[in-house]
């Protein structure tokens, strides 16, 4: 990857997190569970010249891990950050994945070193851009109009959700299914009459179904012209099985909010299984793993559609992937509510028609509204 150069020397001075957590009146809802509240661990870095980035950590699961993921970032990442100074967030990246690789290995959690360290790059890069006065999207090279669609659509009265997304100015929607053939049917029947049948819809099982639930729910899925069917079988299943569904499959499969690592990208994308590939910056890689494979992704003539449900800055964040990487597809905004989504990413980008433009402010171009959330604080 040919990273930007004549970046600035990184000299940092704090590094530490901070837990906010919202209840909320609606709940989430997935084939897996439900969140009650909605949870954020933002990262915060400061140089030695004062200046400041943000950064976020995917902690949607379990209830308890915004509070375990900021902790260890703040046991780990921020005395590796602390230690020296950086050339890039990228070195800085691959430095601390590889120092903090046998820690994983060692406690059970790897997945976690991984969303910790990419919520610190995201919030590096966040202040290399604003110590270049460049927004990352055209640090990166690209271009700031994207194309977003509304997500988790609720399997309760999708289509209330949905038409006040469309108001909204979105024009693309997904829902959530696995919650049995009928009403699966049953919410995508009225979401087709609601929207018609040029909106693009996709799915979103989260790994609901065995692989011979899956294949014998493909007909009935397939009679909605549907864009795209979202983990419908466990991600950490052999790529034989996801090929095996995708042969038989009329709508292109999509994952990777659940893939860690480069390798395992490329693997995916050697599969052939996918369609649609959906990298979460906020679990694993941040801009310095999550840009070169949208890249890669893109390459390959695959969709790439940046996954994230969180908090404002992990949205924004997407959002500039996205344009960095470019091509058709979307980047998810979530359609539940969830006020750390303005107060973390203000101002966030109105959508237009189904798209959002990015502003020319530096860096990530938000200022989370911190001393709004302190009484949420944690």
């Amino acid at each position: 990857m040919n990273w930007p150069h004549d970046l600035p020397e990184i000299r940092l001075r704090d590094v530490r997190a901070m837990v906010f957590r919202v209840p909320v009146d609606k709940p989430v809802v997935t084939s897996f569970g439900m969140m009650h509240s909605r949870p954020s661990v933002v990262v915060r870095v400061e140089d030695t010249d004062g200046a400041v980035g943000w950064g976020e950590i995917w902690c949607n699961f379990p209830d308890v891990g915004a509070e375990h993921r900021a902790r260890m970032l703040e046991s780990y990442v921020a005395p590796a950050l602390l230690a020296r100074p950086w050339p890039t967030p990228a070195v800085a990246f691959d430095e601390i994945t590889a120092r903090l690789h046998v820690l994983g290995l060692q406690c059970g959690e790897p997945g976690t070193i991984a969303q910790i360290v990419a919520g610190a790059d995201i919030a590096l890069w966040d202040l290399v851009g604003r110590r270049l006065g460049e927004p990352l999207w055209k640090l990166f090279g690209g271009r700031p109009k994207i194309g977003v669609y509304a997500s988790g659509l609720n399997p309760s009265s999708p289509e209330q959700q949905a038409t006040a997304k469309r108001a909204e100015g979105h024009r693309a929607f997904k829902l959530k299914i696995g919650f049995g053939l009928d009403r699966d049917v049953a919410n995508l029947r009225a979401l087709r009459d609601l929207l018609g049948t040029g909106t693009p819809l996709m799915v979103d099982a989260n790994q609901a179904w065995d692989a011979a639930t899956a294949a014998r729910m493909l007909p009935h899925l397939a009679a909605f012209d549907l864009a795209w069917l979202e983990e419908p079988i466990a991600a950490d299943l052999p790529w034989s099985a996801w090929r095996k569904l995708a042969a038989a499959s009329p709508i292109p499969l999509a994952a990777g909010e659940n893939l860690r690592g480069g390798q395992a990208f490329d693997a995916a994308l050697r599969s052939g299984a996918l369609g649609v590939v959906q990298p979460d910056l906020g679990k694993w890689g941040g801009f310095s793993g999550c840009l070169p494979v949208g890249r890669r992704i893109r390459a390959d003539r695959r969709l790439f559609c940046p996954h994230w449900l969180g908090g404002g800055i992990g949205l924004v964040a997407s959002m500039h992937l996205k344009a960095a990487v470019g091509g058709a597809g979307y980047v998810e905004v979530d359609s539940n509510d969830n006020p750390l989504r303005e107060a973390l990413g203000s101002p966030l980008p109105a959508v237009v028609d189904g798209t959002v433009t990015l502003s020319e402010r530096p860096g990530l171009g938000i200022e989370p509204d911190i001393d709004r959330l302190r009484r949420l604080a944690i």
